[in-house]
């Protein structure tokens, strides 16, 4: 009921309704983010030059104490949350503003990337006049510093004053230790607020994200006959481990292939007569022989979805296809759940209504939603089932989670500045 009051609001009400010249205080609010701009990259190079990788975990506090020292400046009182000890992550940074009038929102980043300590660096550099490379510049230290300069231009003009707003930037999205455990506090503080923004990587001017698919893991194990090589297929040593595990891996591609959202991939396979992965690594090994029959094969992969309808379809029908076994083999299948999906709601689509204005009243055009199936998981996820929710309004650029990520440096003032007349026409 929540969600569909609020969609309505957003399209009836004249708290909404926008017109296609920028407000006194919205132009001064631009004209802040141009005075402020040589600060926000400055900033931007200062994070980006510091690894963060998600096992880091000094690296990432040093990144959390960045964004402490820059909110506190702007009147925010900051925390850093720690996780439990068996989840082998730094914690996380948060900042709050609490007050009584408009929006209650809650902004959502990650301090970590995927780029680790034994990773070759690169730094922030500029390729050309619009383009800069360095770890996490685009996904997301680029969408943190946008969150950090829209509310210190708002915080300079006195337009932050008696409103609730909630910084929340994770230290562990890249690789989560344990989601049921490291969400714990950022779902309790997001059920409180009215409305969540994130900060991944935006598609440019023209796309929004309203939907997200959720990630899951599973771990495949076969077991078979060991024995010489000489015999497999026979009634005796039958087909082995390995032989059971392609054919599973290629029943589930003949199943389920091509369904729309869904996707599965084995990401490892080690198999042989002894085998072993290290689950926190990721390191496998294996000990085997070519005239030996494998006894043993484990696969790892994962599992991405929209909504939890078709996560449990393509779970059942994985499990179906498992139980099928070849002659002298067995096989068994676990599941684990990593991310949620974030599901196309009206509440969603009206956040996306709302940016959109915006973009067309700054003179950049109409934004759509985006199709969910070309963003993965987020952690917006974890809190979209319960609150209205937009995602993709970071940072612009390419390569995300490669060598040579790149940002988009014509488009980053620009999006900072949509975001500032989004999140103070929101709190108004």
């Amino acid at each position: 009921m929540k969600r569909f009051v609020f969609a309505l609001l957003l399209v009836s009400a004249p708290l909404f309704s926008f017109s296609q010249q920028l407000s006194k205080e919205e132009k001064k609010l631009i004209e802040r983010i141009d005075k402020n701009y040589q600060e926000t990259l400055q900033l931007l190079e200062e994070v980006v030059n510091m690894n963060s990788g998600s096992l880091n975990l000094e690296g990432v506090r040093e990144v959390g104490r960045v964004f402490e020292r820059e909110f506190q400046k702007i009147g925010f009182q900051t925390e850093w949350v720690d996780v439990p000890a068996e989840v082998k992550r730094a914690g996380h940074f948060v900042a709050t503003r609490k007050g009584s009038k408009g929006k209650k929102l809650f902004l959502i980043g990650h301090l970590d990337t995927v780029f680790e300590k034994d990773m070759p660096f690169t730094p922030f550099t500029w390729l050309n006049d619009s383009t800069a490379t360095g770890q996490g510049a685009n996904d997301m230290k680029g969408g943190d510093v946008l969150v950090l300069a829209s509310l210190k231009a708002m915080h300079e003009l006195g337009l932050l004053e008696d409103r609730t707003i909630t910084v929340y930037f994770n230290g562990d999205e890249e690789s989560t230790g344990n989601g049921n455990l490291s969400r714990q506090d950022f779902i309790a503080r997001a059920k409180t607020h009215d409305l969540a923004l994130a900060y991944e990587t935006a598609q440019g001017f023209g796309g929004a994200t309203v939907a997200r698919r959720g990630a899951s893991g599973w771990t495949l194990k076969t077991s078979g006959k060991q024995g010489h090589s000489s015999g497999v297929f026979g009634q005796n040593a039958g087909y082995g481990a390995i032989y059971e595990a392609a054919r599973i891996l290629n029943e589930f591609r003949e199943a389920l292939a091509g369904e729309k959202y869904l996707t599965f991939n084995p990401g490892q396979i080690v198999g042989g007569s002894d085998v072993n992965i290290n689950s926190s690594t990721g390191a496998g090994s294996s000990l085997g022989k070519t005239n030996i029959v494998a006894r043993e094969t484990i696969v790892t992969g994962d599992l991405r979805f929209l909504g939890e309808a078709q996560k449990e379809a393509a779970r059942a029908k994985m499990r179906e296809i498992v139980a099928k076994n070849l002659h002298q083999t067995d096989a068994e299948i676990t599941f684990s759940d990593g991310i949620p999906s974030m599901e196309p709601t009206p509440g969603n689509y009206a956040l996306a209504e709302v940016l959109s204005q915006v973009s067309q009243d700054l003179g950049y055009g109409p934004v759509k939603p985006g199709d969910p199936g070309s963003r993965g998981a987020g952690d917006i996820s974890f809190v979209s089932s319960f609150i209205d929710s937009l995602d993709g309004l970071g940072a612009s650029g390419s390569g995300a989670h490669a060598p040579g990520e790149t940002i988009n440096m014509k488009q980053f003032p620009t999006l900072i500045k949509r975001n500032t007349i989004l999140l103070y026409r929101l709190t108004r």
